[in-house]
């Protein structure tokens, strides 16, 4: 049998969504601008949902490079890309599974020196980020530009899922008015991610753009939802928008917490933080061992006058020295994303 060509490829693609939603949906799809901020666990099913609806154009903003240990749940990355840069294995995924959707790769991290300028042109923002500073940038950049934060939260087999939107109903900061402090929420390399719940909540976060982009349906603006991945079920909770810290977020930079790096600098000034039986089984060379207890109780190492980089087994303790440092007033300190453990990965 003679295979189709490729324009009667293009027409049939969407027919099963199209009987769904109409051709007016599909094209509002197809003229649709979605930032996708993080190409990992919850990014990876979302933009291959989003780029298989035929969402027109996706700005995908990752600075990190796939890793083995990523490959049981950010399924877009495969066992040939480990090691390249998380954006570009990404956008070569989606150029396979459908040309016509526009992939514009940005390498680099979001902060809040680039994060309005990087989500300016986009209709909406997905945040698949892992920390709570970068989606407290992304909410106050998403506020300011008048655009909904969809947003999933991963923690061991619990995930929460809403849709933020400054003007419309709560913020992120409604419900997270800060970060944390150091060391009080495990990161998934501690607390452990199991792949579907991932792919659960980047779906339900791709759903979510759908919606919006289109208009059918309700998006989850004031809901919060909360699915128990060991029970499979889902429950959810009015969020109410509180209009002062609306205006808060608008006009203030976000809140921030301990500076990190992912990767140590050539050259820099290590600080180990751990325990000396921990740094005598094993350290970084040149590693200087000044434990956590010394530097809560006031002790600056002169070694970081003119900045370093603090490590310990997985950027807890380091976070919590660094917080410290910087409440004190030392600048240029940076705490080790994911500590020893991270490098290891």
């Amino acid at each position: 049998m003679a295979k189709p060509s490729g324009w009667a490829l293009m027409d049939s693609r969407y027919l099963r969504q199209t009987a769904l939603i109409g051709e007016a949906a599909q094209q509002k799809l197809r003229g649709a601008r979605i930032a996708v901020v993080g190409a990992g666990g919850l990014g990876s099913p979302a933009l291959l949902y989003l780029a298989g609806a035929g969402v027109g154009s996706i700005v995908l903003i990752d600075g990190d490079a796939v890793a083995l240990s990523n490959l049981h749940r950010q399924v877009i990355h495969t066992t040939g890309t480990v090691g390249d840069a998380k954006v570009l294995s990404a956008m070569d995924a989606l150029e396979a599974l459908n040309p016509d959707t526009e992939v514009d790769p940005v390498r680099t991290r979001l902060t809040w020196d680039n994060a309005v300028a990087q989500l300016a042109s986009a209709d909406m923002v997905l945040d698949g980020s892992d920390n709570f500073d970068t989606r407290h940038v992304i909410s106050h950049a998403a506020a300011r530009l008048g655009i909904p934060h969809i947003w999933g939260s991963i923690l061991g087999v619990e995930a929460q899922l809403s849709v933020f939107w400054a003007g419309h109903g709560p913020v992120y900061e409604d419900l997270f008015p800060a970060p944390p402090p150091p060391g009080s929420v495990p990161s998934c390399s501690q607390a452990g991610v199991l792949g579907p719940l991932v792919g659960v909540v980047g779906s339900a976060m791709a759903m979510e753009a759908l919606k919006l982009a289109t208009g059918i349906g309700t998006p989850l603006v004031g809901t919060l939802g909360y699915f128990d991945g060991l029970a499979g079920t889902w429950e959810y909770v009015p969020l109410n928008a509180d209009p002062a810290v609306t205006e808060r977020v608008r006009e203030l930079d976000p809140p921030h917490g301990p500076t990190e790096v992912g990767s140590i600098p050539p050259g820099a000034v290590l600080i180990d933080v751990r325990e000396p039986a921990e740094y005598a089984t094993h350290h970084i060379r040149g590693a200087i061992n000044v434990p956590l207890g010394r530097v809560l109780d006031g002790y600056t190492p002169p070694e970081l006058a003119g900045g370093g980089v603090l490590i310990c087994a997985s950027g807890a303790r380091s976070a919590r020295a660094v917080a410290a440092l910087e409440a004190r007033g030392v600048r240029g300190v940076a705490s080790l994303r994911g500590g020893m453990d991270g490098l290891r990965r």
